[in-house]
């Protein structure tokens, strides 16, 4: 079983088109750092064949996750062939020469493994607490931006006058493995951003906060503005976080996935309707809709209340669920 599904899910990297299965790295820190735990859960992921092992970024909220380009360094020591994602970081929230640095680091120590997904933010995002003001964030943000892509590019010096920061030949070095620099995923809801995502990404990740419905008219709109923007749409990926719990007792499976939610967006928070959840036949019908819908890439979210549990569900979707979808 495991090595039929490595060789099904490489093969699918190789095809445009085809649907790729990625899965989320544990980084809930409610006590001791379970390195051993984590490790083996990604080495585990290696075998099963996932194309990627991904993490969020929350630097203030409820949940007390590891920082996830951080936990992405620890991660790249310890795999060989799987790919490295974040999706996504509030980069309006972030100094762009500092973060451009650290990614180029993590890119450099996996060998050119990684994927970077950013998003303005927005909402009620905390922007102040940052020295961002609100009233800027996206011009901070596009203009921060195309800074790490002139600090990653093949030019030993950089110069860029903005609107918020000016800089006059500073030497940067050392640059990304991946050229012109790591894969940029989008993060997006507005039809403005999704526009703004094909014009200035290489992929667009649907958040798992949506639900499968408004992932589908995202969808809609991307391939509209690929078509708009005379991108093409064989170059330009598309993907979707999925929370899930797979359970024999479907009620149960709910249940579960409800608590993972409300650890990691607060007590109050109220998610259920955008999980996929329940018995391995209903977890196989819901991400059916979600490829149906237009993902490519299916990044699968367990919402485990640790690195045991989100193990147990990885080995439950790779036996179980994937080969019904592949």
């Amino acid at each position: 079983m495991t090595f039929h599904m490595r060789a099904t899910l490489t093969a699918s990297r190789r095809t445009v088109g085809r649907v790729t299965f990625s899965i989320s790295i544990p980084q809930f820190d409610t006590g001791r750092f379970d390195a051993s735990g984590v490790k083996n859960y990604l080495t585990r992921a290696e075998e099963l064949g996932f194309e990627g092992g991904w993490t969020l970024e929350q630097t203030v909220g409820h949940a007390p996750l590891i920082a996830p380009l951080e936990l992405l360094s620890y991660a790249a020591a310890v795999t060989t062939r799987l790919r490295l994602g974040v999706a996504v970081l509030v980069t309006s929230l972030h100094d762009p020469l500092q973060l451009a640095s650290s990614i180029t680091a993590v890119d450099r120590l996996s060998h050119g493994r990684l994927d970077v997904g950013v998003a303005p933010g927005g909402g009620s995002r905390q922007f102040r607490a940052f020295g961002v003001d609100p009233s800027t964030f996206i011009a901070n943000f596009t203009e921060g931006l195309a800074l790490m892509k002139a600090a990653w590019s093949d030019e030993p010096r950089v110069t860029f006058h903005g609107r918020f920061r000016d800089v006059d030949g500073l030497p940067i070095t050392p640059k990304p493995v991946q050229r012109p620099h790591p894969p940029i995923w989008f993060g997006a809801n507005a039809p403005k951003a999704l526009a703004r995502a094909v014009r200035l990404g290489d992929a667009f990740l649907g958040a798992g906060s949506s639900t499968t419905a408004h992932f589908a008219e995202a969808v809609r709109i991307v391939r509209e503005e690929l078509d708009k923007q005379g991108k093409d749409p064989q170059s330009f990926r598309i993907g979707k976080r999925v929370y899930l719990i797979v359970d024999d007792d479907g009620a149960r499976a709910r249940e579960r996935v409800a608590e993972g939610l409300r650890r990691i967006y607060g007590p109050k928070a109220d998610y259920a309707d955008v999980a996929v959840a329940g018995t391995p036949g209903e977890v196989v019908r819901g991400l059916r809709e979600v490829i149906e819908a237009g993902a490519q890439t299916v990044l699968l979210n367990p919402t485990g209340v640790d690195v045991a549990e989100d193990r147990e569900q990885m080995e439950r979707l790779a036996a179980e669920v994937i080969p019904q979808l592949t």
